[in-house]
């Protein structure tokens, strides 16, 4: 089981702060010449079957963008529909920004920490398959939080797909600030 990641995330830590954009290229382009974060590795459809959003079957689908800063994975968002979705309910409550801290979980552990959120009263959100292994679960954050919380299943697909971003961006030269996710 993975403990430590080797792009430098832990178990149990927020790896990932999340960010849901109207335009994605904008979104990018700020971050490279505001932040000096790039490259971005980008997946230009994810959403569809096996997608639940509210207990109920999700059909949205997002564009998604990933960096990091340091050890810390950016991702951002962006909407390419108007279906009902975790990430469509942000933007129609409070706008653009900020939308969920992604917390690493075990993979092998992540469906009894959903159970145990559940059994204490947490709002599970948004479930979701993704391609690193494992379903992702956003809870909702509750009174005062700024956003969701994602818990992301920590498989060595997971730590493969995260340390080849973040190897990218540790010597990035500036060019080719736009990459493809695979």
């Amino acid at each position: 089981m993975i403990r430590k990641m080797r792009f430098g995330g832990e178990i149990g830590t927020i790896c990932q702060m999340a960010y849901v954009v109207k335009d994605i290229d904008e979104a990018i382009a700020w971050w490279v010449e505001k932040m000096g974060v790039g490259p971005w590795f980008v997946l230009p459809s994810f959403g569809g079957e096996g997608h639940v959003f509210r207990g109920k079957p999700c059909t949205s689908y997002v564009k998604i963008a990933m960096s990091f800063a340091g050890s810390m994975n950016i991702e951002l968002l962006q909407t390419l529909d108007d279906e009902p979705s975790v990430y469509k309910e942000t933007i129609d409550r409070v706008g653009y920004g900020f939308h969920h801290f992604g917390f690493a979980i075990a993979g092998d552990e992540i469906e009894a920490e959903v159970e145990r959120r559940v059994a204490r009263g947490e709002v599970l959100a948004h479930r979701a398959p993704v391609p690193t292994g494992g379903k992702v679960a956003y809870f909702e954050g509750g009174a005062g939080a700024p956003g969701f919380v994602e818990l992301i299943p920590a498989t060595a697909g997971m730590d493969e797909g995260f340390t080849r971003f973040w190897e990218q961006t540790r010597e990035w030269d500036g060019k080719d600030p736009i990459r493809p996710f695979a």
